[in-house]
């Protein structure tokens, strides 16, 4: 066993026995074993469709960490067989075992995000809103590369994306877009995203070549399912239907099917264009005014706690939470958590899961090492 395979081993035991603790424990196996009895042996379990389907999410969850743990016990164990038999000189082996611990780097790592990925709604999908900043095309310009960049990190984690609603830049680009992505955990994870984002470029709009600040906003909202209480009244919605515009063919163009949904006692106003019925389009526009109003209901809540209210700064819109540099030099800067990127190609092509684990980190740890705001230091 070469002192890199030693090394590497080590430091992903460490990681992976706290993790184990969390989701491997003698309580953990009781609260399945208690959940199946009362599922096999209550007459009225299964008459609570409420109470039986969180009961049965919680034992699912449980039992996967419980899996996922024994699995990679397992792969420890084949780890150090393929080494004894490298150490004879089998250099197959020896591969083998590398290929192994890297595997391994890999699923402590997913385990470790799962950790990280406990809040309430972490689980749910989510909806997110993409509003280009004051700049014209330049800004409507970085809103399309924000909304790529997110598209892009959705497909490479195998989510299931969908751009509900889209209202295109005069030039190029889009001044805002709305967009749906359906997933395990996709809250959990892009919330992190949830900011202002600058970027500082030279411009490929301006004659002269000079170097230009955009932002776009980025609202990520959880979607609200069933077992939290949202109640939307008929009598508080305006609903209007309209001709969708752009493409679609004849039917969508042709059809008043698209939906704006006005909700009157807080304002807030949602549209959905892109299916080919009304209803449909109507049915989205219920999901999405369930997650603004949750957010809402939630940002209340948060306001009553002044620890809350203070972390919630990092978040708000009008702050920024991370620098996009293209010149003079290249970076990405995350100044809340003080994570950054030297090859900003990469992460505008999606690869931002260092930057929203980081982020579940130090939530997680209960501060920020960054500020976020300003972003005085990139400039």
């Amino acid at each position: 066993m070469s002192e890199l395979q030693r090394t590497l081993l080590e430091e992903i035991r460490e990681k992976f026995e706290p993790i184990r603790g969390i989701f491997d424990t003698p309580l953990k196996r009781k609260r399945v074993l208690e959940i199946e009895s009362e599922s096999n042996t209550d007459i009225h379990f299964w008459n609570d469709r409420k109470k039986s389907s969180a009961l049965l999410k919680e034992k699912k969850s449980i039992e996967d960490g419980i899996s996922s743990c024994e699995s990679l016990l397992k792969k420890f164990e084949d780890i150090l067989v393929a080494i004894e038999f490298g150490e004879e000189g089998d250099e197959l082996s020896v591969k083998e075992a590398d290929d192994c611990i890297e595997e391994l780097s890999k699923e402590v790592q997913i385990l470790e995000t799962r950790r990280l990925l406990s809040g309430e709604t972490d689980k749910n999908s989510a909806i997110i809103t993409i509003n280009a900043g004051a700049g014209g095309t330049e800004a409507c310009d970085w809103a399309m590369m924000i909304m790529r960049m997110i598209l892009r990190f959705a497909d490479r984690k195998g989510f299931k994306a969908e751009v509900v609603d889209e209202l295109e830049g005069d030039g190029a680009g889009i001044k805002n877009a709305t967009i749906t992505i359906d997933g395990d955990y996709v809250y959990g994870l892009f919330k992190s995203e949830n900011g202002v984002h600058r970027l500082v470029r030279i411009s490929p709009y301006d004659s002269n070549a000079r170097r230009h600040t955009s932002f776009c906003s980025v609202f990520v909202s959880p979607v609200i399912d069933d077992d939290i209480n949202i109640d939307v009244k008929d009598s508080d919605l305006k609903v209007d239907t309209y001709r969708a515009g752009g493409a679609g063919g004849q039917h969508v163009n042709r059809t008043d099917s698209a939906v704006r949904m006005t909700h009157m006692p807080t304002g807030i106003i949602v549209q959905s264009q892109q299916q080919r019925s009304q209803i449909q389009n109507r049915e989205t526009c219920i999901k999405l005014l369930k997650a603004k109003l949750y957010e809402l209901e939630l940002s209340k809540r948060q306001a009553e706690s002044k620890v809350i209210e203070d972390a919630k700064m990092d978040n708000a819109f009008g702050s920024q939470i991370r620098s996009y540099v293209l010149h003079p030099y290249k970076l990405v800067k995350d100044v809340r958590t003080l994570a950054q990127s030297s090859d900003p190609n990469a992460v505008l092509d999606g690869d931002i899961e260092d930057f929203c684990i980081e982020y579940l980190r130090q939530i997680a740890a209960g501060q920020f090492k960054g500020k976020g705001g300003s972003g005085e230091d990139l400039e």
